[in-house]
């Protein structure tokens, strides 16, 4: 599902279900971050992070911790940039060689309406006047969620490039459709905040995909070099 959102260059590894596939087994420093967790917590964090081994060995890298960095941004080895991203029977993590790409966000999450409250404090007003046109016009998608999606993926791709905080409202999404399908499509994120510098080319905003299947909506964002 994320490995069509994506380029061809980025290696992707997805788990569904409840069931831990092989090679869950956490290192003592990942297991020192959990020790505390439910086990809920606990389940997604090692579910997850197999599935980003399982990408470095595609890529030839060698199996190694990945441990949460500031805000929790996952620290990757020297060379790798990747996105990891879990929510209720999904995990999924991309990685890619950072010559290949400045950075990348992914996000999954179920699909179904945000809850009450939720909207009204990530959404713009011309965004939620935009998601009201797409309501009537595509009933079937729950485009609240996806654009929390979309905020979770561009903020994933924004912070290794800023180290900052990207607030919700500080980036404004136009979500769209691809012709003749109402499940799939893309959308523009617009920065309201100076952005990161990219080589010699100062970003003033994303380009992302997303897709809704198996119950999900995902979304992934790729920043390419200039």
């Amino acid at each position: 599902m994320i490995e069509e959102l994506l380029p061809a260059s980025v290696v992707t590894v997805e788990a569904y279900g409840d069931e831990e596939p092989a090679g869950t087994a956490l290192y003592p420093e990942e297991e020192a971050v959990v020790a505390r967790a439910v086990g809920k917590r606990r389940r997604e964090f090692a579910v997850v992070r197999s599935c980003a081994r399982r990408a470095m060995d595609k890529l030839g890298v060698p199996p190694q911790p990945i441990l949460p960095g500031e805000r929790g941004a996952p620290l990757w080895p020297a060379g790798l940039v990747g996105s990891m991203t879990h929510c209720d029977g999904y995990c999924a993590a991309a990685l890619v060689r950072a010559v290949d790409l400045a950075s990348l966000g992914i996000d999954a999450e179920p699909h179904q309406t945000l809850p009450d409250g939720v909207l009204p404090a990530v959404a713009l007003p011309a965004e939620a006047e935009r998601l009201r046109r797409l309501a009537g016009e595509h009933p079937g998608v729950h485009w609240d969620r996806l654009l929390f999606s979309a905020k979770e993926s561009v903020y994933k791709a924004w912070f290794p490039l800023t180290g900052k905080w990207l607030d919700f409202t500080e980036a404004d999404i136009d979500v769209f459709t691809d012709p003749g399908d109402q499940r799939g499509g893309g959308f523009r994120a617009r920065l309201l905040v100076p952005g990161p510098w990219v080589g010699d080319r100062q970003l003033d905003g994303f380009e992302g995909r997303w897709t809704v299947r198996r119950g999900l909506v995902a979304t992934a964002v790729s920043v390419p070099h200039t």
